[in-house]
């Protein structure tokens, strides 16, 4: 049997943008339940932070999240468990309050089981044990759980030292790996960013929520529950693009493409690294902009990055949170530098979900 995993979904991202809530239907429909229906798979797992929100939710981010990703789980009569991640719950210590408790436990649609403490289920005949986020409360309940289980396979929302929460940057703090040395196949949510250690998956968000996760590979897994091997599902769509602009040399035809329509209701920023000619310039953005992108950035390139490939690019930047503990690590506080450094790593990762 196969059962779709899928995690950190953040409803209602960057201020409960509705460019957003589109972007999340066309996967959804288009890409998450088409495949479902074509390879008829009726067991959905959700691996943490369904919401983005932890304090309360939006009425029409919710109404979204019903109609474009509960009510066609109910349409199908597909199983669906959720296990609570660190979005999905108000206080960091403590599950007992979480967004699947207050929103759908007294509904009507019962088709939701979510999951607040460690526990063991079944999913045709794969026995899976369920680690929702551990904080001070469930810390050693989850720990005696992890020691006792006797599922070979674990699905949580944890947060394990070393892998990388986005592409080049890695935790420095959190749970070690050891208690999870036991099982067959470890699977994750939390970190956006799909990774690999040993048995440990990081199964990464399932699109692009913010530019640092731009052409970084995005989608859900399925699990085969006799032969526990996964297979990465990739999202087709993109929400964050780049347009380097270059008419040194070239024909017009070679600098603006006819059809502009893959842009519409995304993010683009045009980097402009050589511009000799700034009526074909204006023209470009002129056939941009009737596309009807949903923003529109235009970085003037002094720094010769056409020189580079994509990947050199993103290699010798240092990224925010690096800088920051360099800087950390060189001013005289009097307060614990790893604290700091942890408040420092959750405000930056709140501030990359702001539309600003």
């Amino acid at each position: 049997m196969k059962v779709a995993l899928i995690t950190d979904t953040h409803w209602g991202v960057r201020n409960d943008s509705q460019v957003f809530l589109e972007y999340y239907k066309k996967f959804y429909t288009e890409c998450f339940f088409d495949y479902l229906d074509k390879h008829d798979i009726k067991s959905i797992i959700h691996l943490g932070d369904i919401v983005d929100r932890r304090k309360y939710i939006n009425f029409v981010t919710l109404r979204a999240l019903k109609d474009i990703f509960v009510d066609p789980c109910s349409q199908r009569d597909i199983d669906l468990h959720v296990i609570i991640g660190n979005h999905d719950i108000p206080y960091r210590n403590s599950n007992n309050i979480n967004a699947m408790r207050e929103v759908f436990e007294h509904g009507s649609n019962q088709i939701i089981k979510f999951y607040d403490s460690p526990t063991d289920i079944n999913v045709s005949g794969l026995d899976i044990a369920l680690v929702p986020w551990i904080n001070p409360e469930n810390e050693v309940e989850t720990m005696n759980f992890l020691k006792n289980t006797k599922s070979q396979v674990c699905l949580g929302h944890l947060e394990l030292i070393g892998f990388e929460m986005m592409r080049g940057m890695k935790q420095t703090h959190g749970y070690e790996t050891k208690p999870f040395e036991k099982f067959d196949l470890v699977c994750s949510g939390h970190y956006h960013h799909k990774s690999k250690s040993g048995n440990i998956n990081y199964l990464g968000a399932p699109y692009e929520m913010t530019w640092s996760d731009y052409q970084d590979p995005r989608g859900f897994h399925i699990l085969d529950t006799e032969t526990r091997e996964l297979e990465f599902i990739r999202n087709p769509y993109s929400m964050f693009y780049k347009i380097w602009y270059d008419d040194e040399d070239k024909e017009q035809n070679q600098v603006i493409p006819d059809n502009y329509d893959m842009y519409t209701n995304t993010y683009v920023k045009v980097i402009v690294t050589s511009k000799t000619n700034p009526y074909w310039f204006d023209l470009m953005l002129d056939k941009l902009y009737k596309a009807n992108p949903a923003n529109v950035s235009i970085v003037d390139d002094n720094k010769n990055m056409d020189q580079l490939k994509e990947e050199e690019i993103i290699d010798e930047a240092e990224d925010t949170m690096t800088i920051m503990n360099k800087y950390l690590n060189n001013v005289e506080i009097n307060v614990p530098r790893n604290d700091l450094s942890k408040l420092l790593q959750s405000l930056y990762s709140e501030a990359q979900h702001l539309d600003i």
